[in-house]
C-alpha cells in the first residue's frame, strides 16, 4: 500500500483498486535489443530454422512432444528443416537420437550462450511464454507457438502470450491441449505459408516496447529522485 508506481511489463495488467500502474514494457538484454526488428527470412526451399526454448531449464513435455510432431511434417518442409532444442541434460541425448533417427538436423543443448542469435536466425520459435521469452520474441520479431506453463500459480504465462495472439503474431496452445498431431499442424500452417510467417513477425515487433529499459529507469529516477546509473 505504499507503493507509489508499480511498473507493468505486460498489458493489460490488472491491478487492486486505487493502485497506480504504468505498462513500460519487459527490458530486455543489449544482445537482443541489438537485433531488434532484425529482416525476417520467411520459410521455403531454402535452409529453416526451428527454435525450441523450454525455459531456463528447459521443459520435459517438449522434449516429449516437439520432436515428432517434428517428424510429423511433409517432406517438402522437412527437408530444409535444422532444429536448435534446449532440453534438460537427462533429456538431450535422447531427443538428439530421436531427430538423428528420423533424418532430422539437429543441435540438441540445455543451454545456448548466443539465445539471441538463434532467434534472429529462425523461422519458426517454439517456446513456453516466460515474461523474458516473450519480450525477446517481439523485439526481435518472430513466429511462435507458444505454451504457457501450465503450473504457473496465476496462469501468469497464459497471460504474457495474451499480446502475441491477439496481434496473430503467435498461436498459442493451452498444455492440456497439446498433442503430436496439434503442435504438428501448427508448425505446418506457418512454415507452409510465407505470407503468412512474415505477416506473424512483423505483428510480434508491434506488441512491445522497445525502450522498455528507458522508460522503466526514467520512473525509478522521476520517483526516487536519484539518477539510475
Amino acid at each position: 500500500k505504499n507503493v507509489q508506481l508499480v511498473a507493468c511489463g505486460i498489458s493489460p495488467t490488472v491491478m487492486p483498486k486505487n493502485v497506480k500502474s504504468e505498462h513500460v514494457g519487459n527490458p530486455v538484454r543489449k544482445d537482443v535489443l541489438s537485433r531488434a526488428g532484425a529482416p525476417y527470412i520467411p520459410p521455403g526451399d531454402h535452409p529453416m530454422s526451428i527454435f525450441v526454448m523450454g525455459g531456463s531449464q528447459g521443459a520435459k513435455i517438449l522434449s516429449n512432444i516437439v520432436p515428432e510432431a517434428i517428424s510429423c511434417l511433409p517432406e517438402e518442409i522437412l527437408n530444409f528443416i535444422r532444429v536448435f532444442q534446449q532440453a534438460r541434460d537427462e533429456d538431450c541425448q535422447r531427443v538428439e537420437l530421436y531427430y538423428s533417427n528420423n533424418g532430422i538436423k539437429c543441435d540438441v543443448r540445455p543451454f545456448f550462450d548466443d539465445v539471441a542469435s538463434y532467434l534472429s536466425e529462425a523461422q519458426l520459435i517454439i517456446s513456453r511464454s516466460g515474461a523474458s521469452s516473450v519480450a525477446d520474441i517481439g523485439v526481435i520479431g518472430r513466429p511462435s507457438i507458444l505454451i504457457p506453463l501450465e503450473s504457473a500459480v496465476r496462469d501468469e504465462q497464459t497471460l504474457n502470450a495474451y499480446p502475441l495472439k491477439k496481434s496473430q503474431a503467435a498461436t498459442v496452445i493451452a498444455e492440456h491441449n497439446l498433442s503430436v498431431k496439434r503442435l504438428s499442424n501448427a508448425i505446418r500452417k506457418i512454415l507452409s505459408s510465407p505470407e503468412r510467417a512474415s505477416k506473424m513477425a512483423a505483428n510480434a515487433r508491434k506488441t512491445v516496447t522497445i525502450e522498455a529499459t528507458k522508460r522503466l529507469a526514467d520512473r525509478v529516477e522521476e520517483i526516487s529522485g536519484y539518477p539510475v546509473t
